[in-house]
């Protein structure tokens, strides 16, 4: 018992003196690693390309970040070709032609009066996507969404990917309805299409994410997990289609995704690395200021569109109790005042032709009929109709 007593009083002590201990950290930052550039973008061959210039703000500023407007921001290349790309707003877009092999290309970047340039790189090319599917291992688990690829040329080269994905999905309004009440005339009419009851959502995935080939099998990626939908998901209630795009990179910008990944998760740390510590290919070439970014150089991306229906899974359905209005025993005055409160007619069951028979009717509100309340869109998107997935 006095070991134990002894055991507690020393952990007390010492928990103590550990809070005792904690105070604010403050990094000492010098001139030259504040107020630094920042660079999103990749030069890519025969597409719209898009480069972000923005500035770091300080640990604990809310503020949005500071945009850097005004800049001459060109593509260039090693055998004298140039690109200006056009300002709007700090994000500077250039359409890009086909990019040879035999040259290197690289961002040339002047504002406030200093010059930044990544290093020249030759575009890498991207294989094609072989598949992407939607696997649930268990009734109870997440969908998980599995990228394979096509088999390399080379099965003793270490290769390293990028993938973003873009997401569109079905939406259906809670109820339907077939009927209007018409308060001038005090009957119902049938009247389909009143409002739209199937809409699609979008989103886009919030990070890069990054991958090497050095686990697998002749180096053949297979069966890699991007991202995951839960089964209670409003994703997976109807249909789901995703856009997975690849691209190949060097050793060098996955080092820089994984580097700033870390540095994103451990921001405010003791050991936090500095923001002009990560690993970069920006230079300022007129001065010993920092820029944080990694410009890559690709020959093309690879893109795969995919399909998943929410039948072909074990997908949770909430239950969901009728939260329309049901008038049990109602005459046409009733209705009419129904009408006029702003809800809408969606059932109608006149069974008074039958003795003792009456009517019954329900209610809802426009948001409960109408799919754009969810937030979705009524245009159905292009490619909606393909049965089938889609590679490029």
């Amino acid at each position: 018992m006095r070991k134990y007593r002894w055991v507690i009083t020393l952990l007390f002590f010492t928990t103590q003196l550990l809070t005792g201990c904690i105070e604010e950290y403050e990094a000492d930052i010098s001139a030259e690693d504040s107020h630094l550039l920042v660079v999103e973008g990749t030069i890519c061959a025969n597409s719209q390309n898009t480069f972000i210039l923005s500035r770091t703000q300080s640990l604990h500023s809310s503020e949005t970040p500071e945009m850097v407007r005004g800049a001459k921001v060109t593509v260039r290349g090693t055998d004298g070709s140039e690109v200006v790309a056009q300002d709007a707003d700090g994000r500077y877009s250039c359409s890009v032609g086909t990019l040879s092999t035999n040259v290197e290309y690289y961002l040339h970047i002047e504002t406030d009066g200093e010059v930044y340039e990544s290093e020249p790189q030759h575009p890498l090319a991207t294989e094609k996507i072989a598949t992407v599917r939607g696997v649930q291992n268990t009734p109870e688990s997440a969908i998980d969404v599995l990228v394979t690829l096509t088999a390399p040329a080379n099965a003793d080269e270490v290769k390293y990917y990028s993938w973003t994905y873009d997401e569109t999905w079905e939406v259906h309004s809670d109820y339907t309805t077939f009927w209007f009440f018409d308060t001038a005339t005090l009957t119902a009419v049938y009247r389909a299409n009143q409002f739209p009851h199937v809409g699609w959502k979008t989103a886009t995935c919030p990070s890069i994410i990054v991958g090497a080939s050095t686990n697998y099998a002749s180096q053949h990626i297979q069966n890699l997990k991007l991202y995951d939908i839960g089964r209670d998901n409003e994703r997976m209630l109807h249909r789901y289609s995703g856009l997975v795009s690849q691209r190949a990179i060097t050793k060098a910008e996955y080092e820089y995704e994984l580097a700033r990944r870390q540095a994103g998760s451990e921001m405010g740390g003791l050991f936090t690395p500095q923001p002009s510590a990560l690993p970069t290919n920006l230079h300022c070439l007129t001065s010993k200021k920092h820029a944080i970014g990694f410009v890559g150089c690709s020959l093309n991306v690879s893109h795969y569109r995919f399909f998943l229906d929410g039948a072909t899974y074990s997908i949770y359905h909430p239950l969901v109790s009728d939260s329309r209005e049901w008038l049990e025993d109602c005459s046409e005055e009733d209705c009419r005042r129904m009408a006029t409160s702003g809800k809408y007619l969606c059932d109608w069951q006149d069974d008074r032709v039958i003795p003792g028979g009456v009517l019954r009717t329900a209610w809802a509100y426009d948001f409960q009929l109408d799919v754009r309340s969810k937030g979705a869109s009524v245009v159905e998107p292009d490619f909606w109709s393909l049965k089938g997935d889609v590679s490029d």
